[in-house]
């Protein structure tokens, strides 16, 4: 077991925490989680790469520790009217449809390469931003109002458009499109 593996398994024990917090609108324990859990993800990235300490484990947890705070956080922000439902349901499912279009292609012995669009890593950017800001403004009393509904809508917009850019490279993979190459989704 590698160190950045050890601080990724961490960062996903700590999502049960920073949810709890929020659900008890403990939003300074909350904030200060999510910015713990940010830090220890560029920590254990740097610490992977400068030690070569890369590993498969690595690959699939790191992400998944990722998804798993922000949708985490999304669905709560949702819950208690902080964020539109609309946004939330628009990130969950963006995600469960990732997730069982790999299942599916794996499945149907046609496995996809999951690598993340520029496009993704805008859209997760911009979501942990407005994650932030919102666990910023009610931790500290803030009122950003401009920023937030901004962040919303750039939110959606980047969420539809890489569901569609997953979606499109996925379907031309399970379609045989460049047979005998493996496209990356």
């Amino acid at each position: 077991m590698t160190i950045p593996n050890l601080i990724t398994i961490l960062r996903l024990l700590l999502v049960p925490g920073v949810v709890l917090a929020m659900l008890q609108a403990r939003w300074d324990w909350a904030f200060a989680g999510f910015v713990i859990a940010g830090v220890s993800d560029g920590v254990d990235g740097f610490i992977a790469r400068r030690f070569n300490q890369q590993s498969e484990l690595g690959a699939y947890l790191d992400p998944m520790a990722d998804k798993l705070l922000l949708v985490s956080v999304f669905v709560v922000m949702g819950f208690i009217g902080q964020l539109p439902l609309w946004l939330v349901v628009t990130v969950v499912s963006r995600d469960a449809l990732i997730v069982c279009a790999v299942l599916l292609s794996t499945v149907m012995a046609h496995p996809v390469e999951i690598k993340p669009f520029l496009v993704s890593k805008a859209n997760t950017a911009v979501q942990i931003v407005l994650a932030a800001v919102v666990l910023g403004e009610l931790a500290f009393a803030l009122h950003l109002d401009p920023l937030r509904p901004a962040l919303i809508l750039l939110s959606g917009v980047l969420t539809v458009a890489s569901a569609a850019a997953y979606l499109v490279a996925w379907l031309r993979h399970m379609s045989g499109y460049g047979e005998g190459t493996n496209p990356d989704i």
